[in-house]
């Protein structure tokens, strides 16, 4: 592909991201890390889980976000009696009649609500682990087995839940396994006086704001194949690499603060993920490829869910958090004179319509 041609579709994803950010915007005021890290989770085909307390409107963000989108949208509240088939469908016995008099039965299956573009898991943390389990191969393969038969789930496919972490009686914390999946965890925290008064001013007023759509699926797919074709230096995978390993406790790298105070760090899946932030982040602003602000940009939403904290760290105070952020002082970039300066030319090919 001409540079030209390449750094003309990176401007058109620019536009088109500050063009959704303006309109979610109009009915979210402030979260904009918040809101950048969704979108980068999208375009990056992952899944996000947006923790904080009560009433800062996480709920409201993913609504909105599926409103300014042409894309099916279902809402599953987790409560304590939802059960796998709840969410995955079931299959139901038909009575055909037949041609000749009499009737015979046959199995049909009925999809349950995750047979959508976007789902809203909301309080996640509010069902059983074995009903929170239907998630698991929705999430990885993009696809629900029921019975002996496969149906594949629409594209494209993201899941975004929500949870509160202050209450703890009747609610089931999510398993490693689970919280793997999700690309980003993000902590929705207040806002500021000013984007308070804002929102007390706002949502008083009985008059809710008119929505314009601006996204389709196509596009979104457009979008997609333009950030997974994004150049990432070998210096840059070297980064990503040496800041998950630096999180595992008996790797020989890890800092001596990390073998102390971590039981187990993250895997290989966490530095695909920081890649595919990296890259994401980069398109957003327009750039042609990924440099490592990107990844610690990304590491504190990526790492947060997969580090797990002994009771030493627990004991002094210290969480996953504080432990991201003190590996990005402690882990040193690669020696540049070592790797290339340059990444391969992209390839990308659109089915048709343009990156927004």
């Amino acid at each position: 592909m001409a540079k030209d041609t390449w750094l003309n579709l990176l401007d058109q994803f620019r536009r088109g991201v500050s063009v959704i950010t303006e309109e979610i915007g109009r009915s979210i005021i402030g979260q904009r890390d918040v809101i950048d890290q969704m979108l980068a989770a999208i375009f990056s085909r992952g899944h996000c889980l947006l923790v904080g307390v009560p009433g800062l409107a996480k709920t409201l963000m993913v609504q909105t976000l599926a409103r300014i989108m042409t894309l099916q949208f279902k809402r599953i509240q987790f409560t304590p009696d939802l059960m796998p088939t709840d969410i995955t469908g079931t299959n139901v016995i038909d009575e055909i009649a037949l041609a000749g008099g009499g009737a015979r039965r046959e199995f049909r299956f009925v999809p349950g609500p995750i047979f959508a573009h976007i789902i809203l898991a909301d309080e996640i943390n509010r069902t059983p682990p074995k009903t929170q389990a239907a998630l698991l191969q929705a999430m990885q393969e993009r696809e629900v087995t029921v019975g002996q038969n496969t149906y594949p789930l629409p594209n494209p496919f993201f899941v975004i839940a929500t949870q509160n972490p202050i209450e703890q009686e009747g609610t089931y914390p999510l398993p490693e396994a689970q919280q793997d999946r999700f690309m980003f965890n993000l902590w929705v925290d207040y806002p500021s006086l000013i984007e308070e008064q804002r929102i007390l001013a706002r949502t008083t007023t009985g008059r809710p704001p008119e929505l314009q759509t601006v996204l389709n699926d196509r596009q979104i797919l457009n979008m997609q194949k333009l950030v997974a074709n994004v150049p990432v230096s070998e210096f840059v995978i070297a980064y990503a690499a040496r800041l998950v390993r630096a999180t595992r406790p008996h790797d020989e790298t890890a800092p001596d603060f990390v073998r102390k105070m971590v039981d187990w760090g993250a895997g290989p899946r966490a530095g695909q993920y920081l890649i595919l932030a990296g890259k994401a982040f980069a398109a957003m602003s327009g750039r042609v490829n990924v440099s490592t602000d990107d990844i610690r940009r990304a590491a504190v939403p990526v790492l947060r869910h997969r580090i797990g904290c002994n009771f030493l760290a627990q004991s002094e105070g210290v969480d996953s958090v504080a432990l991201v952020r003190r590996v990005l002082e402690a882990v040193p970039e690669p020696e540049p004179a070592k790797y290339k300066q340059t990444a391969p030319e992209p390839e990308v090919t659109w089915e048709e319509g343009d990156a927004g």
